[in-house]
């Protein structure tokens, strides 16, 4: 059994070097262009030069999201924005449309093609047409179990690989294909643009009685009926592998580094235990839930894989996140005076307890003992967004170590 690759997403360049210092396989990223997370940060050509270059120094791949559903207006396009990844040089392309896999094979065909879960990847036949045109890996559907996927391994040619979604945000689409968004908001969720309608509070009106909301569930009036638990698989890395998943990929190209490093450190540890030794991987179970759920979520469902999901995979209640960690900042250089730069991200004070996350899976509580701005002129307090500040906890730091304070409260 060959270990799985670990497939992290970044929304930017802070959150793809966090990935690789993580534990990242491989990183997939979406340029300004051409990928279905639009208001996602997304990365200029420089970044994702600069990117791909830190990646590769790290031994990680870097995949890059040309998944959106093509109309003809787009082609022109594409054609120029591929000619252009050309030169970058990324490890693959993820694509869902067949016209823009052709334009691929065309411009670029010494970079892999990935064939996106966008294009509702269901059955063994559709991987094998995929493989015969020249892809090299092929995404599940959501909608799969690890029967069904198992039954796809064994009928597929063995250097054709399966990439499959392990954890994260589950769509009400199917293969994330939702018209919802379009319909309400005019912004098409097949081209980048979708605005989570599944997450919104919805009631049943009748049509003779405009005006009178009645109770979809229970006693509310109103209830978030689209509104999936997240994904989460962290128990059930033995039955992954036994299905013959060759990378297990996190949803969240929207995500912070917080919540990023949280994952990535958690399954890389569950993945590298469980081939050191299973004995392992079951003793430390509860470390990794207990790390998963430090990060925002939506409580965990395990999706499709083990049959249909049924009415305990919906949240029906509300559409708020879990939070019990705030995401302060990324430590940076170090200056003559044993102060650590970072880039703030949520207010903290001198005084206050934090904590420092490490790649190699320690968490150490530090207290802030002094804050100084970029001038040198010291502040009780960091209260602005993205200030550059210069901090002292009182021990040594490395660079990439994330900052989180923790909380005890649920956010929208």
């Amino acid at each position: 059994m060959r270990k799985p690759e670990l497939l992290i997403p970044a929304s930017s360049l802070e959150v793809l070097k966090t990935a690789v210092i993580f534990g990242a396989d491989a990183v997939y990223i979406g340029g300004e262009a051409y990928g279905l997370r639009a208001k996602a940060k997304n990365f200029s050509m420089e970044d994702m030069k600069e990117g791909i270059s830190f990646a590769h120094n790290h031994g990680v791949r870097v995949f890059v999201t040309a998944n959106i559903l093509a109309h003809n207006e787009d082609l022109a396009g594409v054609e120029d924005y591929l000619q252009e990844l050309k030169e970058l040089k990324p490890d693959a392309l993820i694509i869902a449309d067949p016209g823009i896999f052709t334009i691929a094979k065309r411009v670029c065909p010494e970079i892999e093609v990935h064939i996106s879960t966008q294009a509702n990847n269901t059955n063994y036949l559709t991987y094998k047409f995929w493989h015969e045109l020249g892809a090299r890996r092929v995404v599940a559907a959501r909608e799969l179990s690890l029967k069904e996927i198992k039954e796809l391994r064994e009928k597929i040619p063995k250097n054709l690989e399966i990439e499959a979604f392990v954890h994260g945000a589950m769509c009400i689409s199917y293969s994330g294909r939702c018209l919802l968004s379009n319909y309400f908001t005019g912004r098409d969720a097949n081209q980048g643009a979708c605005t989570h309608p599944c997450r919104w509070k919805y009631a049943v009106v009748e049509e003779q009685r405009p005006g009178e909301y009645l109770p979809v569930y229970e006693n509310e009036r109103g209830t978030y009926i689209f509104n999936s638990k997240d994904l989460c698989m962290i128990e059930h890395i033995p039955e992954i592998l036994d299905a013959g998943i060759d990378s297990l990929k996190i949803e969240g190209r929207m995500k912070t580094a917080l919540y990023v490093a949280t994952v990535a450190r958690t399954y890389r540890k569950a993945i590298d235990d469980y081939f050191e030794d299973v004995k392992k991987y079951q003793e430390n179970m509860e470390w990794y839930k207990a790390e998963i759920g430090k990060c925002t979520y939506r409580q965990f469902t395990t999706g499709f894989f083990f049959g249909k999901p049924d009415e305990n995979t919906q949240i029906y209640d509300s559409n708020t996140y879990m939070t019990e960690y705030t995401y302060l900042g990324i430590v940076g250089e170090k200056n003559s005076q044993n102060e650590y730069c970072i880039e703030q991200r949520n207010k903290f004070t001198i005084g206050e307890q934090i904590e420092v996350m490490k790649p190699d899976g320690r968490n150490i509580a530090v207290t802030v003992k002094s804050i100084r701005d970029e001038d040198g002129n010291k502040m009780e307090s960091a209260p602005h967004p993205k200030q550059k500040l210069w901090i002292d906890v009182g021990m040594e730091l490395e660079q990439y170590d994330i900052l989180r304070r923790h909380e005890h409260k649920e956010n929208v």
